[in-house]
């Protein structure tokens, strides 16, 4: 193999995909047997990763609710009557300090959220010590502020962040009936304006909305035919809120989940893809198979901004059964 092709599958590669992918390309990924899934999305996740190492990342929610945003998902919007409270921004010092925490417990990347439609500059300052901070630990840093401002992004680039986090949450089709605030070309500008700044992009969706499986695919094309994919993509799993509008919808089939996670690595093959909102009401099993499906990138702590994750304790059980190293 020439030097040029070995360089084609590094796991350090980001490099756009072969072709663009269409939405019946990836359906058809979707009809496949289960097993059949599964095993062509492991072979492409072992041409460019280490098939038993998992990276870990913590989040903290330094600004949580009051958003005026109408995201039907979500506990922080000031426009629903959820259990989470209103908070504001947390002091530095205080983020520093959960910061370390979890890079002692085996973190790799600290990601901070703040329940914005997109930071104010005044605000922003205080995130961008955050930054530096964070990054100073030797820690990759992360943060989902919203929606951003022209300069906004330099300006985080120039604290060094790492990757900014802006997810599409699902298909421009579907768009409309979860968030009606803001649009699904809202969310892509963020995106060009992190990937101009030379910001790493952590974009993925949610899934179980209510959206149909052609929903899911179209996310999947939508995120993989991006100029170039995310180098992170989070796939969550709704987890219900009550008081929002989507708290009564019907939980979809975990295999219809696994089958997702499979698409978007074989779509996406040099992307991290993150298991994320959604593992604490998984099982162990269904996790393990979520990783031979192409995950290899979890969130690693007790909260997720307001909803639940697995404790340490479990993870680190469950990576000790399945012989699975953390990076």
């Amino acid at each position: 193999m020439q030097a040029s092709s070995l360089a084609a599958v590094s796991c350090e590669s980001q490099s756009a995909p072969v072709h663009r992918w269409t939405v019946d390309e990836v359906l058809a990924l979707y009809e496949m047997p289960l097993m059949d899934l599964l095993w062509r999305a492991q072979g492409v996740h072992r041409q460019h990763f280490d098939a038993n190492a998992i990276q870990r990342s913590t989040l903290l929610s330094v600004k949580t609710g009051g958003c005026s945003e109408d995201c039907g998902y979500c506990s922080q919007s000031a426009r629903y009557e959820t259990e989470t409270g209103r908070e504001r921004l947390m002091p530095v010092e205080e983020v520093v300090a959960a910061a370390k925490a979890a890079k002692d417990k085996g973190a790799s990347r600290f990601c901070m959220g703040a329940a914005w439609k997109g930071p104010k500059d005044n605000d922003l300052d205080r995130v961008l010590d955050m930054v530096r901070e964070v990054k100073a630990l030797g820690m990759q840093t992360c943060v989902t502020l919203g929606m951003l401002k022209e300069g906004q992004a330099e300006k985080l680039k120039e604290a060094g962040l790492d990757y900014y986090n802006h997810n599409l949450d699902t298909d421009k089709e579907f768009y409309g009936q979860v968030i009606k605030s803001h649009t699904h070309d809202d969310r892509l500008d963020t995106l060009d304006q992190v990937r101009d700044a030379g910001i790493n992009v952590c974009s993925g969706g949610i899934i179980g909305m209510g959206e149909s499986r052609k929903n899911r695919a179209a996310l999947i094309v939508q995120l993989a035919n991006l100029p170039k994919p995310p180098e992170s993509v989070p796939i969550n799993n709704l987890v219900p809120i009550p008081g929002t509008p989507l708290a009564d919808v019907p939980r979809l089939d975990p295999f219809e989940f696994v089958r997702t996670i499979a698409a978007a690595r074989i779509a996406m093959p040099t992307s991290w893809v993150r298991l994320s909102a959604g593992r604490q009401e998984m099982s162990d099993e269904l996790q393990a198979m979520c990783f031979l499906a192409g995950a290899n990138s979890m969130f690693y702590g007790d909260f997720l901004l307001t909803t639940g994750n697995p404790d340490i304790e479990r993870d680190d059980a469950l990576f000790a059964r399945l012989g699975m190293k953390a990076i």
